[in-house]
């Protein structure tokens, strides 16, 4: 959850989680990638925010979505 502090955006793998990368990223909302799309367009999750090419979430978005849930 250190990657939640502070201000600023997260790119999906952050929140999903990334085992492959190096180091690993865990997850912070352990889902699937077609599930965090999905539960993006049906509104469940957080909107996206694009820079450009790029798509990324606010933190503070995400913070508030993951005391929603629990």
């Amino acid at each position: 959850m250190e990657q939640l502090i502070g201000k600023g955006f997260l790119r999906v793998k952050h929140i999903i989680g990334d085992p492959e990368a190096e180091p690993p990223i865990p997850p912070i909302f352990p889902v699937s990638a077609a599930q965090w799309w999905k539960g993006c367009a049906d509104g469940r999750y957080p909107a996206p925010v694009r820079f450009g090419r790029m798509t990324m979430w606010r933190r503070e978005d995400v913070l508030a979505f993951l005391a929603s849930v629990k």
